[in-house]
């Protein structure tokens, strides 16, 4: 048999190196990085592999994989590279290539592109939403008056918008991780993964998604609690919003049955913010040598939002309705951008891939041991089962 002859794709190779992966070519596969990977499953492919897989432009292979989802980014593959590949930042860089595939618009490629582009949207989006929101408020109410019957920006008016821009978000979100799900398992014809599977295991959605669970394995920084942190903090204030906002906008008076969870999870916020900033600005720890624009136009956007929304709430309760109602539009003028641009197409989009990756790769490990196992499908051969288990 004639030895299959692979060709580098120096696209998909100039491509990584454009969305942030500028030192994997310098890989000689020693395997360091798989050694003193803590997630590694002793096979010595991770992330070796992932690496090698760059340095050719595979493509096809790379899309399919989950790997890159798994590494929680601890460094140690990076600070014990001979070669300094920076396995780990390699890592971070397929993880955007990856988002720009699910993504089915192109935004995600645009941004990851060029920094420019990206800022230049938000902008758009966000002058364009303060004009929206201010000239309805001029319109229909009265600047002076922050809520009421004169209320500048009525509750029930801002709570329809909010419904409407979660619908749009959700459907987003929703068509790029069905996208993630076909590249990475639904095309793969060889996993038989029955219903009664995916209803078994979607608990670690959930899981994942607050806890990040996997990191509690890997003896590095930062702690998972502070992803718990952020993730509660950014949940509990999502939920005020959509379900208690009048609640939260009525007053001056505080009502503490809905604003003693804001104002928790607004310290949270207030503190992994400062914690993500400081890390990358002192750079002393692996994960933060390296800052992608996109990382820094992610935390600014969560920054400005977080101030404004603490802004507006004390000029409200400190009796300055004017000034609290220009607060709330600079406010939702970056709330908008932030969840229709950057949650579906920048960074916060990992927090959905990263805990669907752990659900979908559970589910491939089961499919694979089923078929490894005793009294398989009589259509299976044992060849197969034994090729689809070391897969």
């Amino acid at each position: 048999m004639d030895a299959q002859r692979i060709e580098p794709d120096l696209e998909v190779v100039r491509e990584l190196r454009e969305f942030g992966g500028e030192s994997f070519k310098r890989c000689s596969q020693c395997a360091t990085c798989s050694v003193v990977c803590e997630l590694s499953s002793g096979d010595g492919d991770f992330p070796r592999k992932k690496m090698l897989w760059a340095q050719w432009g595979l493509g096809d292979r790379l899309i399919g994989s989950l790997d890159p989802w798994l590494c929680y980014y601890c460094g140690k593959c990076s600070e014990r590279c001979p070669r300094e590949a920076e396995p780990g930042e390699t890592l971070m860089a397929l993880r955007r290539w990856l988002t720009s595939r699910y993504d089915f618009t192109g935004l995600s490629r645009l941004f990851y592109r060029s920094w420019k582009a990206e800022l230049g949207v938000v902008l758009l989006v966000a002058l364009a939403t303060g004009f929206g929101f201010f000239t309805y408020g001029m319109s229909h109410g009265n600047l002076a008056a922050y809520d009421g019957p004169e209320a500048f920006l009525p509750s029930d008016v801002v709570h329809v918008f909010d419904w409407a821009m979660a619908g749009v978000l959700t459907t987003l979100l929703a068509i790029n991780a069905i996208r993630m799900w076909w590249f990475t398992v639904g095309r793969d014809r060889s996993l038989r993964i029955p219903l009664s599977s995916y209803a078994k295991r979607l608990y670690m959605v959930p899981m994942h998604f607050f806890t990040q669970k996997r990191f509690a394995g890997c003896d590095a920084r930062p702690p998972w609690v502070v992803h718990l942190v952020l993730m509660l903090s950014y949940v509990t204030l999502f939920t005020l919003i959509m379900f208690f906002l009048h609640d939260m906008q009525a007053g001056p008076e505080i009502r503490w049955s809905v604003h003693a969870f804001g104002y928790a999870a607004s310290i949270g916020l207030v503190v992994t913010l400062i914690y993500a900033i400081r890390g990358r600005l002192k750079k002393v720890e692996p994960q933060y040598r390296f800052s992608h624009e996109s990382d820094w136009l992610f935390l600014g956007m969560l920054l400005l939002v977080t101030a404004t929304g603490i802004l507006q709430h004390v000029l409200h309760r400190f009796g300055e309705p004017m000034a609290a109602n220009i607060a709330y539009v600079v406010h939702l003028s970056f709330v908008v951008p932030m969840l229709t641009l950057e949650v579906p197409f920048g960074k916060w989009s990992h927090m959905v891939y990263r805990p669907l990756a752990a659900y979908l790769d559970e589910l491939r490990r089961d499919a694979m041991r089923a078929a490894a196992a005793p009294g398989q499908a009589a259509d299976q051969s044992p060849a197969q089962a034994e090729q689809n288990a070391g897969a």
